[in-house]
């Protein structure tokens, strides 16, 4: 009789899951499959082709896919290459303390694409996925006009805080903060614009906002230190490197696929405003499916007029890693960490680093994020091209997520290792 193993049955979404099959005949075609609902009621499913071995088993780890939504070994396949049912939703947890993901494991006996009513698998298994590790709190910031969620670890602290931003999605996105503080780190979800009474679009990047969120952080008696860590993407990174530039109690950054300069959005600080490159529209290109590649509306290369944008790095005392997918269909990502890094090096700086993945795209997240090549962007109300090669993206997410977490030890909290 065939038997499908899955070990643990609740983890954390980052951490490695082991799928083992075996009662089957030598050398038998099967299908897996996983099938997830997220919070939206979307449907989620990827499903790969296996042979079995001479003694009637697959092993994820070590067994080659035929087929399906990957080729190869890739021991957790099923949830990296997980697939909308409809175009263009991208899998993101909202609630991430009252429940998990639910991922529903199903074996077929032989080649098995469509799933209807009537087909039952042979034996299934369901596994939890958490974004949040028992023990951790939740408290949602309300201060003055800072908005966002602060995730705490289990204990007394004092832990390392820093603050987590997303791009041009509008609200509260935790996901992150939420695993980072499962690693513990005390971790601030920032909201920006289009949450409670923030305002609705980003048109100004008000940089005392930011501050006000990095002295709240600092003031809460469990974040220990003198100083955070920014863990950024997208236009966050934009924000973040501006708040290295000109904020002295940022210790560390995090910049995944940003620019280095203001664009579009312009900035203000006290008594500095600088005035943004603007996007240039008439560059941006449709795709067959109706998609925007939006990759050219953004300067590369520069103009005298722009040099007043770009930000200035030099200034920055803390060390900033840079993360670059090279197939990033958002921004030339690899240029602008160069660019920046080239600002600091002219200045006689060398406190930066770069990590490059050729074929990752822009969306470079934790493991427990599926590939996502293009989805719906509000900010745009269109679909936008996010790039990446499925295989190599899923790899840089694994490895960028281990190296993140080391470099925020390192700067923020010296002398403690990773809790990974």
């Amino acid at each position: 009789m065939a038997k499908l193993t899955v070990t643990p049955r609740t983890s954390l979404v980052d951490e490695p899951v082991k799928i083992h099959v075996s009662g089957l005949a030598s050398s038998e075609l099967v299908t897996l499959q996983a099938s997830l609902t997220d919070d939206k009621g979307e449907l989620f499913q990827s499903r790969a082709f296996y042979r079995s071995d001479e003694a009637g088993e697959v092993d994820l780890e070590h067994t080659a896919a035929l087929g399906g939504d990957y080729v190869g070994v890739y021991p957790m396949g099923l949830f990296q290459f997980l697939k909308p049912e409809k175009l263009f939703h991208r899998l993101v947890k909202r609630d991430v303390m009252q429940s998990p993901f639910h991922v529903r494991l199903d074996l077929f006996r032989s080649f098995h694409l469509v799933s209807t009513p009537h087909d039952q698998p042979v034996t299934s298994q369901t596994v939890e996925r958490w974004h949040v590790a028992p023990g951790v709190q939740r408290i949602l910031i309300r201060d003055g006009r800072v908005r966002g969620a602060l995730f705490l670890p289990p204990g007394e602290g004092p832990f390392p805080g820093l603050i987590d931003l997303f791009g041009g999605v509008r609200g509260l996105i935790e996901f992150r903060a939420s695993l980072l503080a499962s690693r513990g780190f005390a971790a601030l979800a920032l909201a920006y614009f289009g949450y409670e009474d923030l305002p609705e679009i980003l048109i100004e990047v008000d940089l005392e906002y930011f501050e006000e969120a990095v002295n709240i952080l600092l003031r809460h008696p469990k974040v220990g230190g003198t100083g955070i860590g920014l863990v950024s993407l997208c236009k966050g990174a934009e924000i973040a490197l501006a708040m290295a530039s000109f904020l002295p109690k940022i210790k560390a950054v995090v910049c995944i696929n940003g620019t280095s300069a203001l664009n579009a959005t312009s900035l203000c600080y006290r008594n500095l405003h600088i005035n943004p490159i603007p996007y240039k529209m008439e560059h941006l290109r449709y795709r067959s499916l109706g998609q925007l590649d939006i990759y050219d509306i953004v300067e590369v290369i520069r103009t005298e007029t722009s040099q007043g944008s770009i930000l200035p790095v030099e200034k920055a005392e803390a060390t900033i890693l840079f993360i670059v997918g090279e197939n990033d269909r958002n921004y030339n990502s690899k240029a602008f960490a160069e660019e920046a890094m080239e600002r600091m090096r002219r200045h006689g700086k060398k406190n930066y680093s770069m990590l490059c993945y050729p074929g990752a795209g822009h969306l470079i997240e934790p493991p427990g994020s599926p590939f996502c090549y293009h989805s719906w962007v509000s900010m745009f109300a269109c679909v936008v091209v996010w790039g990446g090669e499925a295989q190599s993206h899923v790899a840089a997410q694994e490895h960028s997520w281990k190296e993140i977490q080391k470099f925020l030890w390192q700067h923020l909290h010296p002398g403690v290792s990773s809790k990974l």
